[in-house]
């Protein structure tokens, strides 16, 4: 009788997890949507979870990456320690953050010192125990009958199997199923809207996608979802506890108007202290993470303190601010249908300076910071809140037209009409968006936007973080590069002589128009440099200055 092999989890099957489980949350995603109703009934559960797998999934590939001219490819502590930081940079809304936490408990065992090169069936009962505790402890009043009531059931399932990795998945996974068919019971709200728990629906297709990962073989059953009845036991909930009290008045009216999630860099006492504050301004508080980098998720009516108090703790960065609206169960009421716009422009910035004027000249915008590009899944929701009929589509990025094609042709999909612009620079998206007339027929528009970024030649000035071989000669780590068209045409040693060489070099093929966009850690005075160089120099072209903020790039150039 032929042995059954022992099944494990190594790099290259957390890389096969993600991928899966961005793949069964992309199918489920609109029925998770649809049956999210706690903490707030805004619909949005699905698509965060999948936002937060896909940055998980998208930080697990760039390992691979940095691995391809090395056999071995990474370890499985190298895999889940970028999986868990992926999903902690990437978590949206509370369940996502959530997942953050619980895949960042798993790495802690996966990961730590000593862990073996690949997991067998005790170390992933361990670290699924690990993951509900950590998820537990980073929720400020943990409610039962959610995702943390699925992930509790998932680890003790676990514990109880004897076997290898494949058995203890399988036995996770069906103990998350078999807990979420109880959370109407446990939660009056999903009781009566006749759902289970959105965010515990979406934990068990992550926890299907890793039987598969383990064994090769994918679930056959779906998770219970808002197409599955309530089962007759669930119908009449138990009276709930203080704490399902004190978190279900949240879900009703009058509660917290804004959804505020930041990245925070600061220390555990800080964070400490944030805890508290954040406690006392509103509910639904999640904060996740450790290391020195956090992610904050508080639900509030005043979100300028929210935000505040992230300033006091240490440095918050990457700030969502979402106003709930009229018609969600926060504020109560039927929400009136909003008509749809004939046409909109979403673009990727790289600062926040820019992301101010893109929305100024009427753009939705999606801030990439340096070093986190953004997903498709992240390009498709600004798509969603553009909510339009038609949508020109920016990426500002040569690296990102993969991502922003996907994105367009999912929302083609659901009856979008977009036209992507290959926008290699935000400097091109500005002379783009300068063209636009909403009133002109679309594909006029689209050829008018597109011909005006063509006619944008673009540079930039940056500083090189290693050594290497460049098109003009080799560079060492802190030399300052200028690149024209995406190409190093310039190394110097000074960011303002370097840009005035790159801008003589870009204006010798002529131009009307030059547009600066200064970061923050350029010199104050390079762009009055730059500018007057232009004005003595070259008298018929004109120059535009903006500020960037944090964009990257020391100074941006565009010349038209």
């Amino acid at each position: 009788m032929a042995q059954v092999p022992q099944t494990f989890l190594d790099g290259v099957a957390v890389r096969t997890w993600c991928g899966l489980a961005l793949r069964a949350l992309g199918r489920a995603r609109e029925e998770i949507d649809a049956i999210n109703v706690y903490p707030v009934a805004d619909g949005d559960t699905g698509t965060n979870l999948y936002l937060t797998v896909e940055s998980a999934a998208t930080a697990v590939e760039a390992v691979f990456a940095g691995y391809e001219t090395r056999p071995a490819g990474p370890s499985l502590a190298d895999a889940v320690r970028a999986m868990a930081h992926g999903a902690l940079i990437g978590a949206r809304g509370n369940s996502g953050t959530i997942l953050a936490q619980l895949l960042r408990g798993m790495a802690q065992v996966l990961a730590a010192d000593g862990a073996e090169p690949r997991c067998d069936g005790p170390a992933l009962r361990l670290a699924l125990r690990r993951a509900a505790d950590s998820a537990r402890q980073a929720v400020a009043h943990p409610v039962e009958g959610t995702v943390l009531t699925v992930a509790s059931a998932a680890a003790d399932a676990a514990e109880r199997a004897d076997g290898d990795c494949g058995t203890v998945a399988r036995a996770a996974y069906e103990g998350a199923r078999t807990a979420l068919t109880a959370t109407p019971a446990q939660l009056a709200v999903l009781a009566r809207a006749g759902v289970v728990d959105a965010g515990g629906s979406g934990l068990v297709a992550v926890l299907g996608a890793l039987v598969e990962a383990c064994t090769g073989e994918p679930v056959r059953e779906p998770a219970p979802g808002a197409g599955e009845a309530v089962p007759e036991a669930a119908a009449q909930p138990p009276e709930a506890g203080p704490d399902a009290g004190a978190c279900a008045e949240a879900a009703g009216d009058g509660g917290p108007a804004y959804e505020v999630i930041y990245l925070l860099e600061a220390d555990d006492t800080a964070v400490d202290r944030l805890r508290a504050r954040l406690d006392a301004l509103g509910d639904s508080l999640v904060v996740v993470g450790g290391d020195g980098l956090w992610n904050v998720h508080v639900h509030v009516d005043d979100a300028g303190a929210a935000v505040e108090a992230g300033v006091e703790a240490g440095r918050p960065y990457r700030i969502r601010i979402t106003h709930f609206g009229l018609g969600d169960v926060h504020t109560g009421g039927p929400r009136p249908p909003r008509e749809r716009t004939q046409r909109a422009v979403v673009a990727v910035v790289p600062g926040q300076g820019l992301a101010e004027l893109y929305t100024e000249a009427g753009a939705t915008t999606v801030l990439a910071r340096p070093g986190e590009p953004p997903a498709s899944g992240e390009l498709l929701a600004a798509v969603r809140r553009a909510h339009a009929r038609e949508v020109v589509l920016l990426p500002n990025d040569a690296d990102l037209r993969d991502t922003a094609a996907a994105a367009a042709e999912q929302a083609r999909a659901e009856g979008v009409r977009v036209a992507l612009i290959p926008t290699r620079s935000a400097v091109q998206g500005i002379a783009a968006l300068a063209v636009s007339e909403p009133g002109r027929r679309f594909d006029e528009d689209v050829v008018q936007m597109t011909s005006a970024a063509g006619a944008t030649r673009y540079a930039e000035v940056v500083v090189a973080e290693r050594q290497s071989w460049t098109m003009a000669g080799i560079c060492q780590a802190g030399d300052v590069l200028g690149l024209i068209d995406g190409d190093v045409a310039v190394i110097g040693a000074d960011v303002t002589a370097t840009a005035e060489t790159v801008l003589d070099r870009m204006l010798q093929a002529g131009g009307e128009l030059v547009t600066l966009v200064v970061g923050d850690e350029a010199p104050e005075t390079a762009a009055a440099r730059l500018e007057a160089r232009v004005r003595e120099s070259y008298l018929a072209v004109d120059t535009v200055v903006y500020r960037g903020g944090r964009q990257g790039a020391l100074l941006l150039i565009g010349v038209e």
